[in-house]
């Protein structure tokens, strides 16, 4: 099953990625603040992410990878 991993030390948080998801599992943290002062996306419910990587491709910072 895949598995979406975001690296909050590389999020911007832009939102491009809860933009594209199909599933609408990501989301911008709303308590979470990274290193570079913002809220990096989150993943509401990783059991069901389908792995279609349309976060991973938008991802300006490529914060985000799909473990299969």
């Amino acid at each position: 099953m895949a598995k979406v991993m975001i690296d909050e030390r590389l999020c911007k948080g832009c939102g491009l990625c809860v933009s594209v998801c199909p599933k609408k599992i990501l989301k911008l943290s709303e308590e979470k603040i990274n290193h570079k002062g913002y809220f990096p996306s989150e993943c509401l419910d990783v059991d069901k992410c389908i792995g279609c990587a349309f976060c991973a491709l938008i991802c300006p910072d490529v914060a985000i990878k799909i473990q299969a």
